[in-house]
């Protein structure tokens, strides 16, 4: 038999010694599993050991999670493929003659790789090796041209396929395809924002985003011979998310089809070799084995807190401050934001969603300002996609936002990492913004899925 505690103390214990271990440094796989092993013992007793294999092994056995080695590996192969310099270059040549329009084709670059790749670190990585140069070249201000990138390449969890959404379907037991297809106006919406934000700001100052000189523009017929190197990635990604939209096929199946897909794309492109497909294959093992491994270490220890009370500790402590329902969503959105300053979306997720889910489906979304409401079943597809808008933000939130580095890592030396920092603020103001156009007007989200899905 372990020790007994009070529920506070634990929590106090718990969350404490995790964020310990976070600020050394430590894995945050490991940090979640080794906390969860020390305080099972510590605390626990046989009923909770069995609990472990019992929480642990239906995310083994889970079918969808199947999607995310796929959609990783889908991701890689197009980035050997060299894809995506292919369409910014199209892209920009297209805007180029737009007051700020190669920050504009950053955005629609990254807009369109995020419906190809869905994971944050390869369109960051790689639109900042393509396009960072290019705009620091035709003398962009370097604030507009971070924060294009920085945005631009967050939309890679949200727009679909997108790695978050398969993971928060599987804990929250939410239809993936109905999340998929409910987070594509959202990720449209604020990729809209982004370039409309560019575009106002270069008009007003022109020199923060000068157009192309006439000299470097290419006419009509130039045009639509880069476009015609884009129409296979474009199909792609028609073709995998039409399958989705339409019933089709599941998500799965999608993402088996999309790999694939990659593959062909590849080789039309002439970039289907070995080495090639080795690298994307090894570059899909780290990510899933990552993935996983906080899977089962932030599951044993949510598991542990749960079993122990936590679960009805913390929903008591945020009801308890008596805040209306969307008080309490902005509480919980707070401390999404401020648990994105240092940990990864995958903790993050792993941690809160267990205990919050329960809380906003016990609350009454009747609406605000007379605008109608959620219903109770639409409840985990809405909070789903709220979340991911946030964990945008947290990508780009200073001091440890995952974004700033991946981008710092690709930028010349003349941008300091104080640059990233300030570039990432006015895009995060339109990334709160679109979580509270989402909160306000829930048929951004739900009205898609309600075409598609009929409950």
């Amino acid at each position: 038999m372990g020790w007994n505690i009070d529920i506070a103390w634990l929590t106090l214990l718990m969350f404490g010694s995790l964020g310990v271990l976070l600020a050394l440094g430590l894995p945050m796989a490991f940090c979640t599993g080794s906390l969860a092993v020390i305080f099972l013992f510590l605390f626990g007793n046989a009923a909770v050991l069995n609990m472990t294999p019992a929480r642990i092994f239906p995310f083994m056995t889970d079918y969808q999670l199947s999607a995310v080695p796929l959609f990783i590996f889908m991701a890689a192969m197009l980035e050997k493929a060299g894809i995506i310099e292919e369409l910014f270059d199209a892209v920009y040549k297209w805007l180029g003659s737009i007051k700020g329009g190669l920050a504009s084709a950053t955005v629609l670059a990254c807009t369109a790789l995020a419906a190809m790749v869905g994971v944050v670190g390869a369109t960051e990585v790689t639109m900042g090796m393509i396009a960072l140069p290019a705009m620091m070249r035709r003398g962009y201000d370097q604030k507009i041209a971070c924060g294009a990138l920085l945005a631009g390449g967050t939309l890679g969890i949200l727009i679909p396929p997108s790695v978050m959404a398969i993971v928060y379907a599987v804990v929250a037991q939410q239809s993936l395809g109905e999340l998929l297809v409910g987070s594509i106006l959202p990720g449209f919406l604020l990729s809209g924002m982004y370039i409309g934000y560019i575009t106002i700001r270069c008009y007003i100052n022109p020199k923060l985003g000068p157009a192309l000189p006439p000299e470097e523009r290419v006419d009509m017929k130039e045009k639509l011979r880069l476009l015609k190197n884009t129409i296979a990635p474009l199909l792609l990604i028609v073709l995998v998310l039409g399958i989705i939209f339409f019933g089709i096929a599941t998500p799965v199946e999608a993402a088996g089809i999309g790999t694939f897909g990659a593959l062909f794309v590849s080789a039309l492109h002439r970039r289907l070799t070995w080495p090639a497909v080795e690298e994307a294959a090894i570059a899909t093992l780290k990510a899933t084995a990552m993935v996983m491994w906080i899977f089962f270490g932030a599951t044993m220890f949510v598991g542990f807190f749960i079993l122990k009370g936590g679960q009805e500790f913390v929903a008591n402590s945020i009801l308890g401050t008596g805040l209306p329902p969307y008080g309490i969503l902005f509480l919980m959105m707070l401390i999404l934001f401020v648990l994105g300053m240092f940990l990864d979306w995958v903790g993050i997720l792993l941690l809160t969603v267990p205990i919050f889910l329960p809380i906003m489906k016990s609350l009454n979304w009747s609406g605000v300002f007379g605008i109608p409401g959620v219903e109770a079943a639409d409840v985990p597809l809405w909070y789903g996609v709220i979340f991911m808008i946030n964990m945008q933000m947290a990508f780009l939130s200073p001091p440890f936002g995952y974004s700033l580095f991946y981008l710092k890592s690709v930028a010349p030396p003349e941008i300091s990492m104080a640059t990233i920092f300030k570039a990432s603020i006015n895009f995060m103001v339109l990334q709160a913004v679109g979580v509270g156009l989402c909160i306000m007007f829930p048929q951004i989200i739900l009205w898609l899925p309600s075409l598609v899905y009929t409950r």
